[in-house]
């Protein structure tokens, strides 16, 4: 993938998280969400986005920092999210048009 089009991959990508999230990802679906996103993402773009949902965060009425983030990235290695959790992220982020299915392997 070049960089022009990856760089347009993490733009839709904050661009569905707005969409399925528009008033901001709750605390307990970070686990969750950062799970679904490796899937698609370099840690370098997952912590830029994280950068992106703690800035969007600062409105809400319980924010989260960057900082808050990153150790849920850490903590998340060891944490499992509960399939609910699962099962509530994917539907957020399917709402944004995220393409959640893996792209089959030939």
């Amino acid at each position: 993938m070049s960089d022009e089009t990856r760089a347009n991959f993490m733009t839709r990508a904050v661009e569905w998280l707005r969409a399925g999230y528009p008033t901001g990802v709750p605390r307990q679906d970070y686990v969750a969400l950062l799970g679904l996103l490796r899937r698609k993402l370099t840690e370098d773009e997952i912590r830029k986005i994280a950068h992106d949902l703690a800035a969007q965060s600062e409105q809400s009425a319980d924010p989260i920092t960057t900082q808050d983030i990153e150790e849920m990235i850490s903590d998340s290695i060891l944490q499992s999210a509960s399939p609910d959790d699962v099962v509530r992220v994917s539907a957020h982020l399917a709402a944004g048009g995220w393409p959640l299915a893996d792209p089959p392997t030939d």
